[in-house]
């Protein structure tokens, strides 16, 4: 009897899923597969697209002069959302759909990527950018030039330090979303609800952009800054640039910080198991 109790408890208490191993740092193995360049091929061509796309509605409602006629905001942030969604749900079985340097950044954090990936990925991500902002402006040239090349900049009536703030919350919202969204303990206890991890991706950046297109038009996302400030080619950009970087990276660290060692208390696991080791 009581060793079916003991049997049963095991059983109550085994995880019924399983947490990948941590990336290693450095992994020159996978710079041997065809899987690696398959995936930088995926992550280039994923934020190609989500430029243009994103870029051209833009262009398009800034050259509106009726504020009624267009998309308004409300459709230039379900362009950007709704892209992810859409990018996300296609390259996730490739790359893992980061399509954003902060993403990448933070499960860069968190161990889901080794170092070589993470700055392999970021570099096309910017190359990415900047070749589909670059369509953009060659098939909208004059729109283009008239309507700031929808690049990034500290709105009017906003300080840097604001905007700074709005770039940092923005991103926390997204990457604490990735890491949600994509947490195997969240997908065994919700398996009965038939969620995509995009969907709710895809939501989190329609839902920072009503936010925090008034104040610098929403970067979270530093290769979309990036690509547009170089086709673009602005000094006020440039001067500006900067915030979205450092505000999308200190959110993804924030981020990655809450979830891994605040949530799934990572800390006090290797600290738990560090104790029970007996050769310590």
């Amino acid at each position: 009897m009581s060793k079916e109790v003991g049997e049963e408890g095991q059983t109550s208490h085994r995880k019924d899923y399983v947490d990948p191993p941590p990336a290693p740092l450095i992994d020159h193995a996978e710079l041997k597969l065809w899987s690696f360049y398959r995936a930088l091929i995926a992550e280039f061509i994923a934020t190609l697209l989500f430029l243009y796309v994103t870029v051209a509605t833009v262009i398009g409602y800034k050259a509106q002069k009726d504020p009624c006629d267009g998309v308004g905001l409300l459709g230039i942030a379900w362009a950007f959302g709704g892209m992810i969604f859409v990018l996300v749900y296609c390259t996730a079985g490739i790359s893992g759909g980061h399509i954003n340097p902060a993403v990448t950044f933070g499960l860069f954090l968190a161990r889901k990527v080794s170092l070589i990936r993470a700055v392999a990925y970021i570099v096309v991500q910017c190359l990415g950018a900047i070749v589909g902002v670059g369509l953009v402006k060659a098939l909208m040239k004059h729109l283009y030039n008239a309507n700031a090349g929808g690049a990034n900049s500290v709105a009017p009536g906003y300080s840097k330090g604001t905007a700074l703030g709005a770039e940092i919350i923005g991103t926390f919202v997204l990457v604490y979303t990735v890491f949600s969204a994509t947490d195997p303990k969240r997908s065994a206890r919700d398996s009965h609800v038939p969620v995509l991890a995009p969907l709710p991706i895809g939501f989190a950046v329609f839902m920072v952009h009503l936010a925090t297109i008034p104040i610098t038009g929403t970067g979270i996302n530093p290769a979309r800054s990036f690509g547009a400030a170089v086709i673009y080619n602005n000094k006020k950009v440039w001067d500006d640039h900067w915030i979205f970087w450092v505000g999308p990276f200190v959110g993804a660290l924030a981020a990655a910080a809450y979830h891994q060692y605040i949530l799934r208390a990572a800390a006090i696991k290797a600290l738990g198991s560090f104790r029970s080791n007996p050769t310590n």
